[in-house]
């Protein structure tokens, strides 16, 4: 498996397996037959709701911890938002079944932020998270958070997909050696994905499916990615991206695509920050 070096020096696989969305009744069958894959990066978060199913699909596969990176997410805690932080750690990790994280990522942008990231820190300190990172943070209050604060993310998880690139963002993250990770690599469907003349053609050109072509364009620019499926098929096709290569021309392509906006939501949007900012966790 190709990985991507973190700014600490751990070693990341650059393609996982996420479970959003999957249902808890699901999830433990779906993270069994990604192992058995390949998959050894898996994603999931306190909001998911799947933790524990995760965590059984990991004791029962009997593969080695140190072969495995298991990230999962701190949901926006109230103050005093660093004692709440460690709690909800301590949560996740009961449900997973580990005594240690790979990687721990701050969920939102929102809440008591440097109280999360002072806690997170201090996980970090302690041994029990290898690596520590953001999602949704849009630059300007990633390189704010990294001035403010002794840590830098190692990884800042954000909507990346064909019509949603992130090609300056990217550049920012990589001035101050955060990594990119997407979510959302098929933006779920839409704008027609899957039949996008321009993926479908070069899909063509390579006897692979648009799926793989976008996996593969993602991995090419080192974008970690963590697609999700419940079909053990589509999770096999999914794994089977490194045995080509897309051309530069395909690849300025795909460029073309970009909208520039997102397709989901905007973390600046003041009804978002209402929205998910009022959201608690019921556990």
């Amino acid at each position: 498996m190709q990985t991507v070096t973190l700014n600490n020096g751990v070693e990341m696989p650059i393609l996982g397996f996420g479970v959003y969305q999957i249902p808890p009744e699901q999830t433990e069958q779906a993270v069994t037959e990604a192992l058995a894959v390949g998959y050894r990066l898996l994603d999931t978060a306190a909001a998911y709701m799947n933790e524990e199913a995760v965590g059984r699909a990991i004791k029962k596969s009997g593969i080695p911890r140190e072969e495995l990176f298991v990230t999962t997410k701190l949901w926006v805690q109230d103050a005093p938002s660093e004692e709440n932080t460690k709690r909800a750690f301590e949560k996740s990790m009961a449900k997973l079944g580990l005594d240690h994280l790979d990687l721990y990522l701050m969920h939102q942008p929102y809440g008591d932020v440097y109280g999360q990231w002072r806690a997170m820190q201090d996980l970090h300190r302690e041994g029990r998270v290898r690596a520590i990172g953001v999602a949704n943070f849009h630059t300007d209050r990633l390189v704010d958070l990294i001035l403010n604060n002794e840590v830098t993310p190692a990884v800042n998880q954000i909507e990346t997909h064909p019509f949603f690139q992130r090609t300056a963002d990217q550049e920012v993250m990589r001035e101050h050696r955060v990594q990119i990770q997407s979510w959302g690599g098929f933006a779920e469907g839409k704008n027609n994905l899957f039949t996008d003349p321009v993926l479908s053609d070069i899909a063509e050109e390579h006897g692979k499916s648009v799926a793989q072509v976008v996996l593969r364009w993602l991995i090419q620019r080192e974008v970690v990615t963590i697609p999700k499926s419940v079909r053990p098929e589509r999770m096999a096709e999914n794994f089977d991206v490194f045995d080509f290569e897309l051309t530069d021309d395909q690849m300025a392509r795909i460029a073309t695509l970009d909208t520039g906006s997102s397709l989901f939501f905007d973390h600046r949007d003041p009804a978002m920050v209402r929205r998910l900012g009022k959201v608690r966790l019921n556990d």
